[in-house]
């Protein structure tokens, strides 16, 4: 068997921590101070429970309310969280969980082993999360409850994402009474409860969410900048979508933190000495666009190279983001350890190529308008973007890239931003030739068995290579990193070289402006993105 434990600490001295801790909980309660923070935020969140997670900008407010079993250190390792401990038998098919005894829900339920067990069954439930189901637990044969702090996990086969799986929102314990009883289970809210630093308390659609301090919190990951309850009493994160209006609310001290910061007004930001600008790269994968290869016109690949070779994305990110951006070169983002350093400068900007490509595709002929026509069909790719996904001014990027096509090839990129139903409509319909997507999973592993397998749960190229599903099955069985980034590398080879089913554009990062008396601010270890509040305070 194989355990993790805390480092460096025996189980006599964590018990004797643990039981410090928790005498300076109280005392703590007793005398933080009443400081509230007003948080402006670009993305309105979907959903709020942390089980049906999907946008990587709402981690912040997932790991405010909720925890999760076990945490990632800046190191990238495993951490303990409300796990203390945990062993993996030799065969890697069983998970034995030691979970902390001095932990309550928000609606004074004790967090057990019983909670563990009813949190992982629920993903069973026919439609609840399937995508997670298929993928993160596709393994998951059953959870049993061995004693109140003991819980073992079954896989049916070996999975190398599953400890990643129990650091990550969708691992975030839920109150099983609130499970059973939530008024919206599929949104969550404020009667959707966890264990986390904060308690939900009001949540206005299109306007903004509030969070108290939990009094009763002793309980922080491992790597925590400090114990006992949070620092702020309260904090209000305030739904501003539109760039310069939340950049307006920092200036003005409307907001004392925003995220989010536009490109334009990073330079304004840097000179002001009452701001502070903070950025990280977030992990899993790049910003990229995919290719369609169902129906023409990208079912030729020839013009899936020629979209790409028409774009000078240097360029594009040069304009629409300022000096700001990192361009991508591969579906894995760069923060990755898995990413594969030797697709740069492989492929792309070339427009004499793409106007010879597309030629050699049959698209010799042009309309009125200057748009390349095949067969009397003009040469359009359409992309259907869902508005609450639309981050870091992808709508602008997408009118660069636009132009770019039309001018150096006679493309006809056609981009329509709608609710998150019309979008899913168009999915499932076919009804688009380009899909836009970047994924925030802090192991690159558990986006690309989402991505590129047949029949994956979000496999928009709509493309099988049964290479690329060997491999991506064979890193998920084995736990040897050297073993995964060589195979993750022959994944990336395939999609963005041989196939061209992607177009890698930029890694997406986090930027924070706060004014210099909000302290601790960071990122999350594991995504890049912002982290929660649990350590934010306001200085003198």
């Amino acid at each position: 068997m194989k355990r993790l434990t805390p480092a460096l600490l025996t189980p006599a001295l964590l018990a004797l921590a643990l039981a410090a801790c928790g005498t300076q909980s109280v005392q703590n309660a007793q005398s933080a101070p009443n400081t509230t923070l007003t948080w402006a935020i670009e993305t309105q969140p979907v959903t709020l429970n942390p089980q049906l997670w999907a946008q990587n900008k709402v981690r912040l407010l997932v790991f405010n309310q909720f925890d999760a079993l076990i945490s990632r250190g800046k190191d990238g390792s495993f951490q303990p969280w409300l796990a203390r401990s945990w062993k993996v038998s030799d065969d890697g098919l069983t998970y034995t969980l030691d979970l902390r005894d001095d932990v309550t829900f928000h609606d004074g339920t004790k967090f057990d082993a019983a909670a563990v067990k009813a949190n992982l069954d629920q993903f069973r439930v026919p439609g609840y999360n399937p995508a997670v189901a298929s993928i993160q637990l596709k393994a998951f044969d059953r959870a049993e409850v061995v004693s109140p702090t003991t819980v073992k996990i079954t896989l049916k086969e070996p999975d190398a994402l599953f400890l990643d799986f129990l650091a990550s929102p969708y691992a975030g314990q839920v109150s099983p009474k609130s499970l059973r009883t939530a008024k919206d289970l599929k949104f969550g809210g404020p009667d959707l409860v966890g264990t986390g630093p904060f308690v939900l308390d009001r949540y206005v659609q299109g306007q903004e969410i509030h969070y108290r301090r939990n009094p009763a919190y002793d309980w922080p990951p491992a790597g925590a900048g400090h114990q006992g309850p949070a620092h702020l009493s309260e904090i209000t994160y305030r739904f501003l979508p539109e760039a310069a209006v939340r950049v307006g609310a920092l200036t003005s001290g409307q907001v004392q933190v925003i995220e989010g910061v536009p490109a334009t007004e990073v330079t304004l930001i840097k000179k002001d000495p009452n701001l502070v600008l903070r950025t990280a790269l977030n992990s899993g994968t790049s910003y990229s666009y995919y290719f369609n290869t169902s129906h023409a016109p990208f079912d030729d690949q020839r013009v899936r190279e020629a979209f790409r070779e028409a774009v000078d994305v240097d360029a594009v990110l040069k304009s629409v983001y300022q000096d700001t951006a990192t361009r991508a070169w591969s579906i894995v983002g760069k923060k990755s350890p898995f990413y594969d350093a030797t697709l740069e400068s492989a492929y792309g900007g070339d427009a004499a190529k793409a106007n010879a490509l597309l030629d050699a595709a049959g698209w010799k002929e042009r309309d009125s308008e200057g748009f390349r026509v095949k067969d009397g069909k003009r040469l359009t790719v359409r992309e259907v973007a869902s508005a609450p996904f639309v981050r870091d001014r992808r709508d602008i990027l997408a009118q660069a890239i636009q132009a770019q096509v039309k001018q150096s090839a006679g493309i006809d990129f056609q981009v329509r931003i709608v609710d998150q139903g019309t979008a899913q409509k168009a999915i499932d319909g076919d009804q688009y030739e380009l899909f836009g997507n970047s994924r925030g999973d802090s192991d690159a592993g558990a986006a690309l068995n989402l991505i590129l397998p047949t029949g994956g749960a979000i496999n928009r190229t709509r493309f099988s290579d049964s290479r690329v599903d060997k491999w991506l099955a064979a890193a998920s069985a084995t736990s040897d990193q050297a073993e995964r980034k060589e195979l993750y590398a022959r994944v990336q080879r395939a999609a963005v070289l041989e196939k061209a089913i992607v177009f890698p554009i930029y890694v997406p990062a986090d930027q924070i402006a706060a004014h210099t008396s909000v302290q601790d601010l960071g990122f999350d270890p594991a995504s890049g993105t912002p982290a929660s509040a649990y350590d934010v305070r306001i200085g003198t």
